[in-house]
């Protein structure tokens, strides 16, 4: 192992401690933030399935990946929070100021949101299954989507992080991450994309989210993949692979020049 990357290893885990003591601070935000997914599920199946084609507990099986991926494209919103936050009262400068890896703090906060995601998976799979979602494929599949979806929650948090670095102000960002909402919207998370108009549909089958939730479908056997979709979603796994190589590839650099730079 070269020193730098002991120098990250060992800087990033000091970061990734600090913003989970961060979270156990604030225990508000962290039960917000674990029942929110939840509340949503049971929101969205009973009401919107009883207004679509599909009987009740067939669309809380293909709303259950939908919500799963909605929920890990809100690390974008969570990330810009959280470094704007820290920008706007200076404990980014203060950070900024010690002999760390400059990596390091911006890795810290994306690996300890993706820890408290993992834990926040159980409860809304155990509600899943009581609402009627099941598992219909294999083991090895249902592991791989949610690696999958682990690994969408982790490039979406380096986009909040550069964007929260960015915007350098809490109201900023959270104006800002609340308009994140339509993301979902505009995919095929909560319904299906075939009977959008033909322009809508190429935006939601182009829309990450939709990628990524059609490979949890595929990979947790709730659904087939749709006929005539665009490429990623036709292709779903390697399509969402590929997206979340695309935002780490381009996100990650930014984030981490963002945070060395400072206000310059």
């Amino acid at each position: 192992m070269s020193a730098v990357t002991h120098d990250l290893a060992h800087d990033g885990t000091a970061m990734l401690g600090r913003q989970l003591q961060r979270l156990r601070n604030n225990p508000g935000l962290l039960i917000l933030t674990q029942t929110m997914p939840v509340t949503m599920l049971l929101f969205f199946g009973y009401v919107f399935g009883s207004a679509l084609a599909m009987p009740g507990e067939e669309y809380r099986a293909f709303l259950v990946p939908g919500l799963l991926v909605a929920t890990a494209a809100n690390g974008l919103m969570t990330g810009m929070f959280q470094a704007a936050q820290d920008t706007h009262r200076g404990v980014t400068d203060r950070l900024r100021t010690l002999p760390v890896s400059r990596a390091a703090v911006p890795l810290g906060q994306a690996v300890a949101d993706l820890l408290v995601t993992a834990a926040g998976l159980v409860p809304f799979l155990l509600v899943g299954l009581a609402v009627g979602w099941r598992m219909e494929g294999s083991a090895p599949g249902a592991a791989g989507a949610v690696g999958l979806l682990l690994l969408f929650r982790f490039a979406t948090t380096w986009i909040g992080v550069f964007l929260g670095l960015l915007t350098r102000n809490e109201e900023a960002a959270g104006q800002l991450g609340g308009a994140t909402f339509i993301l979902p919207l505009l995919s095929n998370a909560y319904i299906p994309t075939e009977g959008l108009p033909g322009w809508l549909r190429t935006v939601a089958e182009w829309n990450p989210i939709s990628a990524v939730t059609t490979a949890l479908r595929t990979l947790f056997g709730n659904a087939p993949v749709p006929e005539g979709a665009a490429w990623p979603v036709a292709h779903p796994v390697a399509g969402s692979l590929a997206w979340c190589a695309v935002l780490l590839a381009v996100f990650v650099p930014l984030a981490v020049r963002r945070y060395a730079r400072g206000e310059g």
